[in-house]
């Protein structure tokens, strides 16, 4: 996947934070293991529709972007350390999460989904994963709904800091099925050779308390001035069908609209 030239040209400096006067660079942290919201090339060049949004944002808020890796649970650590300015890694505006940061407003909303072999006869309940083994992201929304939903009833929720590692051990028979964000699971295994045999099962899972109200920025609490601008900027590109057009082309059919 390519990002499109005009977002491309925005690239990365060095400036500093862009909630002080006179600044010009916005540093994004995220985990570039998470296609297709955010992956590497391989070139070693970033891409994904996280990517081409963030790029999209700074292009229309006049800022340039950087882009600052780290593991997914050692993101809201890294924000609060000031690391980097906003959290652009596919991450759900949870109650849990909104204890230590702000967010700014929805950019959108993606189902979360089970994946198993196709004839496993699972489903998305703790009833039909009883004594299975459940591989999800650690610090992920998804690990906080199976163990919330499901440990209890003896599925073994195991945990991940890298979901590429769990794709391999569901092929390797390690794990029964995994828990993750629907296009997440469809581009980074159910597309791919290895994910041949596996398929979605069962419905979506539902908890708004921990699946939270969609996917947003994360910023340091208090940080006013930059998610005025940021959330500035995601209304236009909402407004002008640039959002839907990026959906579109990394989601295909799956309606990931804010509203």
């Amino acid at each position: 996947m390519k990002r499109s030239g005009i977002w491309f040209a925005l690239g990365c400096a060095f400036v500093s934070l862009p909630a002080l006067a006179g600044t010009s660079t916005l540093r994004f942290g995220l985990e570039a293991q998470y296609p297709p919201f955010e992956s590497k090339a391989a070139s070693g060049q970033l891409q994904g529709f996280d990517i081409d949004v963030g790029n999209a944002v700074c292009a229309t808020a006049h800022l340039t972007c950087k882009w600052v890796e780290t593991s997914f649970d050692g993101l809201i650590p890294a924000l609060q350390g000031r690391k980097f300015d906003a959290i652009n890694s596919a991450m759900n505006a949870t109650e849990q999460r909104r204890q230590a940061i702000d967010f700014t407003k929805v950019i959108y909303r993606v189902p979360t989904k089970l994946i198993a072999r196709s004839d496993s006869g699972l489903v998305a309940t703790a009833e039909s994963l009883k004594g299975k083994r459940v591989g999800v992201l650690q610090a992920s929304i998804q690990e906080t709904f199976a163990k919330a939903h499901w440990e209890s009833a003896s599925v073994n929720v195991v945990s991940y800091q890298d979901q590429n590692q769990v794709y391999a051990d569901l092929v390797a028979g390690r794990l029964d099925a995994t828990l993750v964000l629907a296009p997440a699971g469809q581009t980074g295994f159910l597309s791919r050779p290895d994910g041949k045999g596996f398929a979605f099962v069962g419905q979506p899972v539902r908890d708004d308390r921990i699946l939270g109200s969609g996917i947003a920025f994360g910023i340091r609490k208090g940080d006013e001035s930059l998610k005025k601008e940021l959330d500035a900027a995601i209304a236009k590109l909402e407004a002008d069908g640039t959002v839907k057009t990026l959906a579109q082309k990394y989601f295909g059919n799956i309606d990931v609209s804010a509203n």
